[in-house]
């Protein structure tokens, strides 16, 4: 035997260990064990060109996945308000839909079984930066679960959340695995963001693959084809969020509730602006509250530089770029502060 068949061996002695000791189901273990002395039997022939890397990576990816483990709700509606409070301002029957939502978790986990466990799916549909996804963090912060964010801006093959089959090479588990894998739990809230952006062509696909995701009936047994093996993600909370709903599956919505995001008023975006958006961006260009002054009569000017626009994204961008100019302001003059006013506000303001 060479030096580096001997090596192998070891590995996959290691691999055998790991399959022994991890928290995996009976069936899954015995198709790693498969795997393995198939994997064995070629090294001893001294045929293991690319099969000892592949099933290695394959037995990887499974181990990965956190059978058996998850986070325990946190299910005080009272904490929660506090914490919608904190991150979202005004929004009211927004927060109060959550609110609605957390307490009926809470009586299905206090008069339910584990297995009887069905969180509706919200999807929340509004203009960009109108707070939807910020909203998915509040919910995972306010049960004490782990956030799973799946992107699906750009997704232009179902495969990017299934997985490709593992006779492709290089292939690996979708995003769907994947985001499990990172957070370390089977239960985590699953943020599928912007389900109306994914590539035209592979739309109805994709639309396949989430009627799938967020059917109790058959999301207890997920398939992701690199994996291949039933995933149970009958735990997880999906939420989705989504710009209009013309692009999404008939399917799709059926099987959510619809929560429209109301655009913010002036008003709104001032006081965020004040409330949320100044103090964080002080601390983020290394400003005191004294340095960085915008005159009352200059919000209005910061809230429509450009125009309307129903979100706060653009409010912020606007702000981080004023406070940008004025560290420059202060460190290149030497000034004590920089007061925005009716004779300099263009200066600090984007323009066409």
């Amino acid at each position: 035997m060479s030096d580096f068949q001997e090596v192998l061996n070891q590995e996959i002695a290691i691999l055998s260990a790991k399959v022994e000791q991890n928290e995996l189901p009976e069936a899954m273990r015995n198709q790693l064990k498969k795997e393995i002395i198939a994997l064995q039997r070629s090294v001893e022939i001294g045929n293991y060109d690319e099969k000892y890397e592949k099933v290695s990576h394959y037995i990887d990816w499974c181990l990965r996945i956190p059978f058996g483990k998850k986070t325990e709700d946190t299910l005080d509606v009272a904490k929660a308000k506090e914490i919608f409070d904190q991150h979202h301002f005004g929004m009211q029957e927004v927060k109060d839909r959550f609110l609605e939502y957390l307490a009926v978790l809470n009586l299905q986990k206090n008069n339910l079984q584990d297995e009887e466990f069905s969180a509706p799916i919200l999807l929340l549909v509004g203009l960009v930066g109108t707070g939807k996804t910020t909203f998915a963090y509040s919910l995972a912060e306010a049960l004490g679960r782990k956030l799973v964010r799946i992107p699906f801006g750009g997704i232009g093959s179902a495969k990017e959340l299934r997985g490709n089959s593992r006779l492709i090479l290089g292939s690996e588990p979708g995003k769907i695995v994947k985001g499990v894998c990172e957070a370390g739990v089977m239960n985590p809230v699953i943020l599928l963001d912007e389900i109306d952006r994914a590539a035209e062509e592979a739309n109805m696909d994709i639309m396949g693959v989430l009627v799938e995701l967020l059917d109790p009936a058959q999301n207890y047994a997920f398939t992701d084809d690199y994996i291949n093996y039933p995933i149970d993600l009958s735990q997880a909370i999906f939420l989705a969020t989504a710009n209009n709903t013309r692009r999404i599956a008939t399917a799709v919505m059926d099987r959510m509730e619809k929560i429209s995001m109301p655009s913010y008023t002036d008003e709104e975006k001032i006081a965020i602006a004040k409330k949320y958006i100044m103090p964080k961006v002080l601390k983020e260009v290394g400003l005191r509250a004294d340095q960085f002054i915008i005159r009352e009569e200059m919000w209005l000017k910061m809230v429509r530089p450009l125009g309307f626009d129903a979100g706060v994204r653009t409010l912020q961008r606007t702000i981080q770029g004023a406070a940008r100019k004025a560290a420059r302001i202060i460190v290149e003059g030497k000034y004590d502060k920089v007061e925005i006013g009716p004779d300099n506000y263009k200066i600090f303001l984007p323009s066409y």
